[in-house]
């Protein structure tokens, strides 16, 4: 069986991405980041997570993304809460985060001799931010074709983004008939201290809206 690293936060669509590529045959390697969120739990709940959700490795890189800032997820910047949808990219995006991440998975998959990256990317029920687009991920994949030993030598990557086109419900529906457990599964910008999710930022919303688009109910408790 192939491998294939997969960018794995411990959140809903990342975990349906390992779910993903298990179906497609491959063996899922998790790469996690601990980058200085503000929402940090989503690193505890990945590191216990990953091996139950199908992980068969799991390497979590160290970097801090608050010394650049710039995002209310890694700056003294308040997270929104209830905030309207649209009006442009909001304080939430993380500066060049997607490219960041999928630089450090290239480098691992060439390491491994992984052909596949797998990233939860969305460009439907998302946030607005500029590298979760079709056209980005393209563009990646040419990149890591033109700038890897491998890629030149004509062992080519593929970046998997299966959820692209995917409603936040779609996506939830397809992650149950693979069996996945949601409750093994952290989405909130800005939980509790004692991480309970809080159910007003854009995340949440989004989570929450899924669940309701399906009429299911969310198995992770609210602290409202």
């Amino acid at each position: 069986m192939k491998k294939a690293v997969v960018l794995y936060s411990g959140g809903l669509d990342s975990t349906t991405c390992m779910a993903i590529a298990r179906q497609q045959g491959f063996v899922p390697c998790a790469l996690s980041f601990n980058y200085g969120q503000r929402h940090a739990v989503e690193l505890q709940k990945a590191r216990e997570y990953a091996p139950l959700v199908g992980a068969a490795e799991h390497l979590i890189i160290d970097m801090d993304m608050r010394l650049v800032g710039g995002s209310a997820l890694t700056a003294n910047i308040e997270v929104p809460k209830d905030a309207p949808e649209g009006g442009g990219i909001p304080v939430t995006y993380v500066p060049a985060r997607n490219t960041i991440f999928l630089s450090v998975a290239l480098g691992w998959a060439e390491v491994l001799g992984a052909g596949d990256i797998f990233i939860g990317v969305n460009a439907l029920d998302y946030s607005g931010y500029p590298d979760c687009r079709p056209e980005y991920i393209r563009a990646f994949q040419e990149l890591a074709n033109l700038a890897t030993k491998a890629g030149v030598e004509g062992h080519g990557y593929r970046i998997q983004a299966p959820l692209i086109s995917l409603t936040k419900g779609q996506i939830i529906r397809r992650g149950l008939e693979l069996g996945v457990d949601y409750r093994l599964t952290h989405s909130c910008y800005d939980p509790t201290p004692m991480g309970l999710s809080c159910g007003h930022c854009d995340s949440c919303r989004l989570r929450l809206k899924g669940f309701a688009e399906i009429n299911k109910e969310d198995p992770l408790p609210y602290a409202d």
